[in-house]
């Protein structure tokens, strides 16, 4: 498998998971969203895999380590990734930006370590939103109050501008400024974004969604084997990756076509990994068929099992 992952181009298995990538999509196009909102969602983060230096010398990261990082664009429809750049561990997360296409009325959700106000500017222009945090010294010069819902967790709801030239020339356009306290926790957040349209409370709760990425990686992580390697070269670390993400949208795809929704991406893993090696359809594993005794015509009704009543027997 390692000789196999060394020769074998990468690019073969990115090709086949963006094929699976964009039936899924079609599929979950229809999932709610934060506020119903009819726009494409997108969380972008980075999550790094440490690698040894002396086995992965091309992966440099610092003097004596080694890392990768896989920077990736979440649908949160269904939470499918969407795009994926795996660089070594120096690159910077704003780098990201560089290489994605913006879809014009899309929502770029990121934290503040995306924050470069050049980058955001283009995805202004290209018509695209995006809501992030800003670091603390980003100045801001106040230019009008907005009105807000009272009782909402909402402080302020400013319009602004860059102040500074360098900023000022980065991005001359307004942002909006919101003010927002977590009513659970009492936390102080604030939020910059390019819509002045959408309520603030429901900016915040954009935000909120982006722990879906951070979910996603904590998946993968635990339960596709990306932490561990067959094969040391640049390819086969790509090619493995690229194939963790076919498994978990073919699992996706899976769960939605086959009406798995009461059950989790990790239930449904466990029973394919757990038959792998029967000969059985993979539709017998989640269906049992049962005579319809209640109607008393002869025909028979299919009803859905969960992992865990296979697990227990009820």
């Amino acid at each position: 498998m390692a000789d196999a992952n060394e020769r074998r181009d990468w690019r073969i298995y990115a090709e086949f998971a963006q094929v699976l990538i964009a039936e899924a999509r079609e599929l979950y196009a229809d999932d709610p969203t934060v506020a119903n909102l009819s726009q494409t969602l997108y969380a972008l983060d980075s999550t790094t895999i440490d690698l040894c230096l002396s086995v992965f010398p091309w992966a440099k990261f610092r003097r004596t380590k080694a890392a990768i990082k896989l920077h990736t664009l979440v649908d949160l429809r269904g939470n499918i990734p969407t795009f994926i750049y795996i660089t070594n561990g120096k690159i910077h997360d704003v780098n990201a930006l560089d290489v994605l296409t913006p879809e014009a009325g899309s929502y770029y959700i990121m934290d503040r370590g995306y924050q470069d106000l050049l980058r955001f500017h283009r995805l202004h222009l290209a018509g695209s939103f995006f809501v992030t945090r800003p670091k603390k010294n980003l100045k801001l010069q106040h230019i009008e109050s907005l009105k807000f819902a009272k009782g909402t967790g909402v402080r302020s709801d400013w319009i602004v501008k860059t102040s500074g030239l360098k900023t000022t020339s980065a991005y001359p356009d307004r942002l909006r400024r919101i003010n927002f306290r977590d009513q659970k926790t009492s936390k102080r957040l604030i939020f910059l974004t390019n819509d002045f349209v959408l309520p603030p409370q429901t900016i915040a709760a954009l935000y909120k969604s982006r722990w879906q990425v951070e979910l996603f990686f904590k998946w993968i992580k635990q339960h596709l084997h990306i932490k561990s390697f067959f094969g040391t070269s640049e390819n086969a670390v790509k090619t493995q990756i690229w194939i963790a993400m076919s498994t978990y949208v073919l699992i996706a795809l899976l769960r939605k076509r086959m009406l798995l929704e009461h059950l989790s991406l990790y239930q449904i893993s466990q029973v394919l990994g757990m038959t792998a090696l029967e000969n059985t359809p993979v539709n017998s594993l989640f269906l049992t068929v049962k005579p319809d005794i209640v109607g008393g015509n002869g025909e028979n009704e299919q009803k859905q099992l969960s992992f865990l009543d296979l697990l227990t027997g009820h």
